[in-house]
């Protein structure tokens, strides 16, 4: 069994920072890529930011230059640094792996069970 454990959200003024960690445990055989999505209320699920194995990353539009997303494979963990939070940066941010768990290669989607960003002065 897999579990994605995130941890590090809270609440933060408009400016502030606030950084993201996501731990995968159990039985993993290899990670693909990790992520990081984010659900505001009355909103549908939203990418913020990926990373491949290798280490190429990816944003969403509205957090270029704010954000960055990083990764330790030794720890099979990811993070996200958020820098000049922004009020609509507000949501419940989730962390997805593509795991491989056994010999069969296949990277099945995992996901974290979420943690709180409020940004509000």
């Amino acid at each position: 069994q897999v579990r994605l454990v995130e941890s590090g959200g809270g609440l933060v003024q408009p400016g502030g920072s606030l950084r993201l960690s996501c731990a995968a445990s159990g039985n993993i055989f290899s990670i693909n890529a990790m992520g990081w999505y984010r659900q505001a209320p009355g909103k549908e699920r939203e990418l913020v930011a990926t990373i491949t194995s290798g280490g190429s990353a990816s944003y969403a539009d509205s957090v270029k230059g704010r954000f960055t997303i990083s990764r330790d494979n030794a720890k099979n963990t990811v993070y996200l640094q958020m820098n000049s939070l922004k009020p609509e940066d507000t949501a419940v941010y989730y962390c997805n792996a593509q795991i491989r768990v056994s010999e069969i290669l296949r990277y099945p989607n995992y996901w974290g069970q979420g943690t709180q960003v409020a940004v509000s002065s």
